[in-house]
């Protein structure tokens, strides 16, 4: 029986995955090898080897209310999308209100974890650290819950730009990056456009003399700030959107949405629109970009051919002298240096885990990893239901398939991914957020019931079914349920609206067309859902009309 858990790093993961194990009653200790929680959020001024880094100004490109985690909303006066320094601060404040400061050995490293010799039996591990004075610990566990995240081995494929060698500036990766200072005055080429070298350019631009953005395949862009002002997730990611991505043919949807976006601005007029549709790749994120472009302040590139000293060459022949700085966005490699060879299965691009999480050759299911995943959305509900599972299983109230069937889905799901995704060695982890938070809802049985609450409580059906998906719907019920979940998603916009209540306006109430409209879309709504469950769940509306019929006795 499981009752000592480790836990791999204290980052959002960490941190989630410490409360699910104590929610379940058994005791996590997490050995984090900085001084400080917060994991990639957590900013120094120097990167550290083996560690998640950030830059200075980086402000999170998730809303505030489709980050947080289920069950410990975000102060409703800080701003929507959040600089690292308040992240950090929300952290800080989930870890003291749920007492995970005293479960974590801060300033250890962990050097390896390897099954006990008696682990065909007890499913045990030895986990070795390395403190802060440099002396090894051995340690025993139940369970490992590995948290490392995927930002901490950065990717320098040198050998792609040939004449490399020869150039007379500097160059790094987005990993080193902190600020412009020393871009002032000087020629910068930033190679790759996903949300780091947006960034970087657009940031870059405003000191730099000349700022080049190099691509391989360009990207969709797409802004923060939605339609009326909203934020896009909130906006757009919502059950109704889902249920429209399973009736709707993909090629329709990506028309849908490269038609909208192009509206905003031209992809083919700016240089940017891709060789990939919008929907096989998660789309970069970045409000100014388009502006630095059409300002000339950030020239759009194809990829790099040669570097030739300080002049660089591009494929189409166009090439820039006197090149002072070259800034490599070229993403991360992924590993797990101190776990056996013996817990990784490869398959395709990526390191195969049934549902992203479990390993499929192993004994014994004691070794999770969380957080390793990827999608339109926030790392931390995603991990928090990870997390919750996880802990589920370390106790044995859930069960998992056998490794046979584990592998089977493992390939499954990767067929599915390269079928879907436009997937690389760099990003083998994409998955639909909606889909995959339901199934895992569905694996703890806190998968919300649409039919029920239309029946039983509509005004929190319409929040649940109209508004975001944000995590407090996985507290509504079942294991772990929360009774502050039904207010949180009733009050989540007010969260939203708080911190732009800077000057007091005057509001108009609605007209009567207006509402009409609602109503109507509400009907639709409605037989959109019936729809759904009876395509997607055939006994739930009988089961359900059993419930509601008058039994006699």
């Amino acid at each position: 029986m499981v009752h000592k858990v480790a836990v791999i790093g204290a980052g959002p993961s960490g941190l989630t995955s410490m409360k699910a194990c104590l929610d379940e009653g058994m005791v996590p200790t997490c050995f984090e090898s900085s001084d400080d929680m917060g994991g990639l959020w957590k900013f120094k001024e120097v990167s550290e080897p083996n560690r998640a880094s950030i830059y200075r100004s980086l402000t999170i490109n998730i809303s505030k209310e489709m980050m947080c985690y289920s069950d410990f909303p975000i102060p409703a006066d800080y701003p929507n999308y959040m600089h690292h320094a308040k992240i950090l601060k929300y952290f800080r404040m989930y870890a003291d209100h749920f007492k995970l400061l005293q479960h974590i050995q801060f300033q250890t490293l962990v050097k390896s974890v390897r099954q006990r010799p008696d682990f065909s039996r007890t499913g045990q591990w030895e986990v070795v650290t390395e403190n802060r004075d440099g002396q090894e610990e051995r340690h025993v566990f139940d369970a490992v819950i590995c948290c490392a995240g995927h930002y901490t081995y950065p990717n320098m494929p040198l050998k792609d730009f040939p004449g490399i060698e020869t150039f007379e500036g500097k160059y790094f990766h987005s990993w080193d990056y902190k600020g412009p200072e020393d871009m002032y005055g000087k020629r910068v080429v930033v190679i790759g456009i996903g949300n780091s070298g947006g960034d970087i350019a657009t940031e870059g631009s405003r000191v730099a003399e000349e700022m080049y953005l190099s691509t391989r395949r360009g990207a969709w862009v797409i802004r923060q700030v939605s339609d009326n002002g909203m934020p896009v997730d909130m906006k757009y990611n919502t059950r109704f959107v889902h249920i429209l991505f399973q009736l709707l043919p993909m090629n329709v949807l990506n028309w849908i949405g490269e038609k909208k976006l192009n509206a905003m601005y031209d992809h083919t007029m700016y240089a940017l629109k891709p060789t990939h549709r919008l929907f096989s790749q998660i789309p970069v994120i970045n409000d100014d970009l388009p502006m630095k472009i059409l300002s000339g302040a950030v020239t759009v590139k194809p990829n790099v051919k040669e570097i030739r000293g300080s002049t660089v060459v591009f494929e189409d022949g166009t090439f820039v002298e006197k090149v002072d700085t070259i800034v490599f966005a070229t993403g991360y490699n992924y590993d797990f240096p101190f776990l056996p060879s013996s817990a990784i299965y490869k398959s395709g691009h990526r390191v195969g885990l049934y549902k992203h999480i479990f390993s499929p050759t192993l004994e014994h299911s004691t070794l999770a990893v969380v957080g390793f995943i990827h999608a339109l959305g926030a790392i931390m509900p995603q991990a928090e239901m990870q997390a919750r599972w996880v802990a589920r299983v370390f106790k044995g109230q859930s069960k998992l398939p056998s490794n046979q069937a584990m592998i089977k889905a493992i390939e499954k799901d990767t067929k599915d991914i390269e079928k879907n995704f436009n997937v690389s060695k760099l990003t083998p982890l994409q998955v639909d957020f909606v889909t995959y938070m339901d199934d895992l809802a569905g694996e703890i049985g806190v998968f919300p019931n649409l039919l029920w609450l239309f029946f039983t409580d509509y005004p929190l059906f319409k929040r649940v079914f109209w508004g975001p998906v944000t995590a407090y719907q996985y507290r509504l019920t079942g294991p772990g349920k929360w009774a502050g979940a039904r207010k949180a998603i009733f009050t989540q916009f007010d969260r939203m609206y708080q911190p732009l209540k800077t000057r007091k306006l005057v509001e108009h109430e609605p007209s009567t067309a207006g509402r009409l409209l609602k109503l109507s879309l509400t009907l639709m709504a409605g037989g959109a859902t019936v729809y759904y469950v009876h395509v997607h769940y055939p006994t739930a509306m009988s089961t359900l009309l059993s419930k509601l019929h008058p039994q006699t006795v």
